[in-house]
């Protein structure tokens, strides 16, 4: 965790204070894919091995400020878990047939890049498609956890 963080763990403690039980999201998935946002270049692609190690070292320490035990104060969940096995053509077909280029390009994550005179810089379609698997968590987790509240992610 960093202080980036730390507005979206306390609002899920406020949550959890007003009697919600929050759901923090872990992106195993994205870790996999990574997030363009804040960043003039493509970001090196990191191993399974060291996702893992990432999404457990979130568990450890989200464990250190929420109770994250079975029936306890919040759950944590992790993209990978229902994203592993869906395959690209049930993205593009379940997904992507919802979204419109031209929203999607209009992302400042996205957009930022594009704007940029370094040709080598630009976008990958898996940095583009980023947005894509951030929003079908949302869905997700609406669908199986009735979660109708996001905290944190912007883009």
């Amino acid at each position: 965790l960093h202080v980036g963080n730390l507005a979206a763990v306390m609002a899920l403690r406020q949550l959890r204070a007003s009697g919600a039980r929050p759901v923090a999201l872990v992106g195993g998935a994205t870790g996999l894919v990574g997030d363009p946002s804040g960043r003039d270049s493509e970001r090196e692609m990191l191993t399974e091995e060291r996702v893992a190690q990432n999404v457990a070292g979130l568990r450890r320490d989200l464990g250190r400020l929420l109770d994250l035990s079975p029936g306890g104060e919040a759950e944590l969940v992790d993209n990978l878990d229902w994203m592993r096995g869906m395959s690209a053509i049930d993205l593009l077909r379940d997904v992507g047939k919802h979204f419109r280029v031209t929203t999607m390009l209009s992302r400042e994550s996205v957009r930022a890049r594009l704007e940029r005179d370094d040709a080598q810089a630009g976008l990958s379609f898996t940095e583009f498609s980023y947005q894509l698997l951030q929003a079908y968590d949302f869905l997700h987790l609406y669908r199986t956890r009735d979660c109708r509240i996001q905290v944190g992610g912007s883009d």
